[in-house]
């Protein structure tokens, strides 16, 4: 067999065999819509230093400039002219199969949401970027409609209800996740009969809790991942490669299940 057809036979063969598969995205998947990654070579961070700073969240409350050039940065972000790739268009013809019990993404893009799975079918632990808010009262809109008033001369727009601070519905550096959401994700790896990570190098925590705790239930654990992870030595398959191939070939064929 050619190299990765065995693994890659295995890890269908458990993916045919489950009806409450749990899965967990990151970063990786997206990077062949054109959204970089954070920390690779060519990551967010690694490319621009400031950019942590601008999602700081006691820098981003306190300074008016830092406000104001986050604004700017945000509407060239490539998440806003991104489409869903094959990867996630392969995980949503796992959910079209019934397979799907529930999938977290660390990811804020909202292309899981466009490639067409029901948004109370999915947990985005870091957020979501087409979302903003006030962080003093319960207004919430779109990112889109605040990028018009910038555009027309609000360089740090506040909230129209109370005067607020505005910002993405993103977990920003300093900010504490939602706990809901966080107790949805470890509370769905115990309650898989399998655990599919992937494009994450799985060293974020909380979530990469979810790895130990399906291998607890004794659930196998695939991971799909362009590099090594911290948690490789935990799974029951692992493939390496490009996720636009692999998950296509990883999904495609395998019979829906009925009832």
């Amino acid at each position: 067999m050619p190299d990765g057809a065995r693994e890659l036979e295995s890890a269908r063969d458990l993916l045919a065999g489950s009806r409450r598969v749990v899965v967990l995205s990151g970063a990786g998947i997206s990077t062949d819509s054109g959204i970089p990654d954070f920390r690779g070579p060519d990551g967010v961070w690694t490319r621009d230093p400031e950019a942590e700073r601008l999602a700081t969240i006691d820098v981003y409350l306190a300074e008016r400039s830092v406000r104001e050039r986050a604004w700017r940065r945000r509407m060239d972000h490539p998440a806003w002219t991104a489409e869903p790739n094959a990867g996630h268009r392969a995980l949503r013809g796992l959910d079209l199969q019934g397979r799907m019990h529930l999938l977290v993404t660390q990811n804020i893009d909202g292309l899981h949401l466009a490639a067409g799975h029901d948004p109370h079918d999915v947990v985005q632990v870091h957020g979501s970027l087409p979302e903003s808010h006030c962080v003093r009262c319960d207004w919430s809109g779109p990112t889109r409609d605040v990028f018009d008033r910038v555009r027309s001369g609000e360089l740090d727009p506040a909230c129209p209800d109370c005067g607020g601070v505005i910002k993405p519905r993103v977990v920003f550096f300093g900010e504490a996740l939602v706990e809901a959401d966080i107790a949805r994700a470890l509370d769905a790896a115990g309650e898989a009969d399998m655990l599919l990570a992937v494009g994450t190098t799985l060293a974020v925590y909380p979530v990469a809790h979810m790895v130990p705790i399906a291998v607890d239930r004794g659930a196998p654990v695939v991971i799909v991942n362009g590099s090594e992870t911290e948690m490789d030595d935990m799974a029951t398959v692992v493939l390496r490669g490009s996720l636009s191939e692999l998950l296509p070939a990883l999904v495609a064929g395998l019979p829906a299940i009925l009832g």
